[in-house]
């Protein structure tokens, strides 16, 4: 498949997004005003909203932009961050989760946006939508802070499974291929590995086998492979897609996250230290806000779960509403270029070894 194949032209109409409005820490007001936000930027957008009807029709009343734009459907129960996924995908079915996977899986929706659990979402996203024809093992792409000129990487697997072989890291890096260029426009992404070092010889076995099988797949793919890549590189320019397992994939988000925090009280705390810095940050206001949204996680919030039968994208459970906002804003960008039949052509054309084994999808994944 070409860059410019991968790339599809805005689809003409409405895209209607499928949003659970019950997940998340802020609860469904926080939700009902983000998507309100999309909307009144957006008047290509339109909604399908899972949840509590009693609690939504009155928040969404209240909300002018929403007004025909706006399906509310009623969903019983809520899938808190406490439940076990495996109990969710037993008892579940009359959740707003559940109720917001099924509009896609039934082609009411072009994606799912969820601030919800996130194995939970992950799990029975996989059971309701299934993976794409020949995917291993599907993953989560986050967005990272760089500072290449998109101002932001591609790191996958987020968490979603905390294992992963050379096969699954292979296909984590044409996965991640399609996303830069559907939600970046990158005709020829750069793809990285991440290691412990960018020696070749260093690293697990299953490291270097992978290391072998995407070096083999990059002309292909049509990717430039710049290899190893150490951590130091998430938020670099050395590569636009970084390629990792689920459990270094979530250790190395959280840390950002808390990282990206501490950095906004240390400044806070300098510019409060005496008169003259308070004086100092009132001089300085455009700059800090500017650094302010640059290091701020909601801005670049949005998780995709790739290689399902559907795009389903996750949300930060504790999402205000301008983080809703720009997971929708996410999900349409993915929808209008028609994201997922792309993905399984790129999938499909990969030369992979055949899969061994039992299947690999499990509930194992890693939650917030």
């Amino acid at each position: 498949m070409t860059s410019q194949q991968d790339q599809g032209k805005p689809r003409n109409g409405k895209i209607l997004i499928s949003v659970d409005a019950m997940g998340g820490d802020l609860g469904p007001a926080t939700v009902v005003a983000g998507i309100s936000y999309s909307a009144k930027k957006n008047p290509d957008i339109g909604f399908i909203l899972h949840g509590d009807k009693a609690t939504l029709e009155p928040l969404v009343a209240r909300r002018k932009t929403l007004s025909g734009r706006c399906e509310i459907r009623h969903a019983d129960d809520i899938v808190s961050m406490e439940d076990k996924p495996s109990q969710v995908v037993r008892q579940g079915k009359t959740t707003s989760m559940w109720s917001a996977i099924e509009s896609v899986r039934a082609g009411e929706a072009s994606v799912c946006v969820s601030c919800g659990n996130t194995g939970a979402l992950m799990l029975m996203s996989v059971i309701r939508l299934r993976k794409l024809p020949g995917i291993y093992r599907p993953a989560i792409a986050v967005l990272w802070p760089s500072q290449n000129p998109q101002k932001h990487n591609i790191m996958l697997d987020g968490g979603a499974d905390i294992r992963a072989d050379a096969k699954d890291l292979m296909q984590y890096a044409l996965m991640g291929t399609s996303y830069a260029r559907n939600g970046f426009g990158l005709k020829k992404p750069r793809v990285g590995l991440l290691n412990v070092g960018t020696e070749e010889h260093k690293g697990r076995a299953e490291l270097k086998e992978a290391h072998d099988l995407i070096a083999a797949n990059a002309r292909n793919g049509d990717f430039e492979f710049v290899g190893f890549v150490e951590g130091r590189d998430l938020p670099g320019t050395v590569a636009d897609v970084i390629v990792t397992d689920g459990f270094t994939g979530n250790v190395a988000l959280k840390t950002g996250e808390g990282t990206a925090k501490l950095i906004r009280e240390l400044l806070r705390d300098a510019f409060m230290h005496s008169p003259l810095s308070r004086l100092a940050s009132v001089l300085a206001y455009t700059s800090l806000r500017r650094l302010r949204k640059r290091i701020d996680p909601s801005r670049a919030n949005g998780g995709v779960f790739l290689g399902l039968n559907g795009t389903v994208v996750k949300s930060h459970g504790s999402a205000d509403a301008t983080g809703v906002s720009a997971a929708v804003k996410l999900a349409f960008q993915l929808a209008e270029t028609g994201f997922s039949e792309k993905l399984a052509a790129r999938v499909a054309s990969a030369n992979l070894p055949e899969q061994e084994g039992e299947d690999k999808a499990r509930d194992n994944g890693e939650q917030e």
